[in-house]
């Protein structure tokens, strides 16, 4: 059986959606998604991985993909639904929520990593697709613009935390903060760093 590769698919020109997440480690907040239809006819220059992005470059970037992209979604699973199911399953709804949440329909998803949501169209795990098709690009941008805005907005209610600095992330300032506070209504208790505070 022939091996269908994900570029392929961007080639024959049909209507794919780019999907991808942010937020799976951080040990609070939400788990963020995007889904992405590119327009063919206004593509968008620079688009890539948005780890390897500045966070400014990232919100310029994001302001043209809203602007020109065909059709664009982000949705997020909280932090009750990632303790009830899981990390990997909160993204997956995340992932059908943003997909569910598009104004047109795509033919194909195009979804980054090993898994796939379960969604009424057809899907295409790719691995490192954030770096191999522009659509999932755009979505990681999008995604981890959208998830970084929500941190800064929750530091504004927790601001001991310094969700921020960190947007949630297990740095060593946040692991300090956990331990000398205890956990926020917004930190995931399904999560071993967390799960210790809670326990002492």
């Amino acid at each position: 059986m022939q091996k269908i590769e994900p570029e392929s698919i961007v080639q024959q020109g049909v209507l794919l959606a780019g999907v991808d997440e942010a937020g799976r480690g951080p040990l609070a907040g939400p788990v963020v998604a995007a889904a992405v239809i590119l327009d063919p006819e206004q593509p968008v220059a620079g688009l890539m991985d948005s780890k390897r992005l500045t966070a400014s470059r990232r919100e310029q970037l994001a302001q043209e993909i809203r602007e020109r992209a065909i059709a664009w979604s982000v949705c997020e699973a909280g932090v009750d639904e990632i303790d009830a199911i899981n990390i990997l399953q909160a993204s997956l709804l995340a992932m059908s929520r943003a997909l569910s949440a598009l104004v047109t329909q795509p033919e194909v998803a195009l979804i980054d990593g090993l898994h796939c949501p379960d969604v009424d169209c057809r899907v295409m795990a790719v691995v490192k697709g954030d770096n191999r098709i522009a659509a999932i690009s755009a979505a990681s941008i999008l995604a981890k613009v959208a998830r970084d805005r929500v941190m800064v907005k929750l530091d504004q209610v927790y601001p001991a935390y310094g969700f921020a600095r960190h947007k949630g992330y297990p740095t060593r300032a946040h692991l300090e903060a956990l331990k000398n506070l205890g956990p926020s209504p917004v930190h995931r208790r399904s999560f071993a760093p967390v799960q210790q505070v809670c326990k002492t």
